[in-house]
């Protein structure tokens, strides 16, 4: 390896953001997925989690997604429930995307502006299905639910555009508590991924 590329993944190991995440449930286009994974990296996340219960996690090549997929983890669910209650065991706050306050069994749980939300702290996003959206499952567990203020005719966005403006919300609070300029990794933690990124 030469020296400039060390010092680039060097440079990149320090700024991935321990604990901002990303959960992808049943999103089941690979443009989309490889967009996202794109961004995510680009944020400095370098972990998702997957819900796949009603659809198949799509091929992503590491052409279109910019070999985003080399340096990023995923890891796996069958159910929100399992996910959820990882993560909830690491103090995450977990926020899904969704657009309207009443759900399908008819439950009303405020939607906050992104805007509205804290960035900053231990906290995964939730995004949903291109078609459906995220489930009542996920609605119901998320400690609040959110949305993306839109102010034309059309009412919704791509889901790989709403995760890339939400990522970059909280990369603009995460910056301004200098996130950035202290990893949440210890220094075994930053040199055991060091390790793990030159072998790729």
């Amino acid at each position: 390896m030469t020296s400039k590329r060390f010092t680039k993944i060097s440079k990149v190991v320090e700024k991935r953001q321990k604990y901002f995440t990303l959960i992808l449930e049943n999103i089941h286009d690979p443009h989309n997925v490889s967009a996202i994974l794109r961004s995510a990296d680009a944020v400095g996340i370098d972990k998702i989690y997957l819900i796949y219960n009603s659809n198949k996690f799509p091929k992503v090549g590491r052409i279109s997604s910019g070999s985003a997929k080399k340096w990023i983890e995923l890891e796996r669910f069958s159910s929100a429930e399992e996910c959820f209650d990882k993560l909830k065991k690491d103090k995450y706050k977990i926020y899904s995307s969704y657009i309207n306050d009443v759900n399908e069994a008819g439950i009303i749980k405020k939607t906050f502006s992104v805007y509205e939300l804290n960035l900053s702290q231990r906290v995964a996003l939730v995004f949903g299905n291109e078609h459906t959206g995220v489930s009542d499952e996920v609605k119901n567990l998320s400690d609040k639910n959110f949305m993306i203020p839109m102010y034309g005719m059309v009412q919704s966005l791509n889901v790989s555009v709403a995760v890339a403006v939400c990522l970059y919300e909280a990369l603009r609070q995460r910056e301004l508590k200098g996130k950035y300029l202290k990893s949440g990794y210890s220094k075994t933690e930053l040199q055991e991924k060091l390790k793990h990124y030159s072998d790729k």
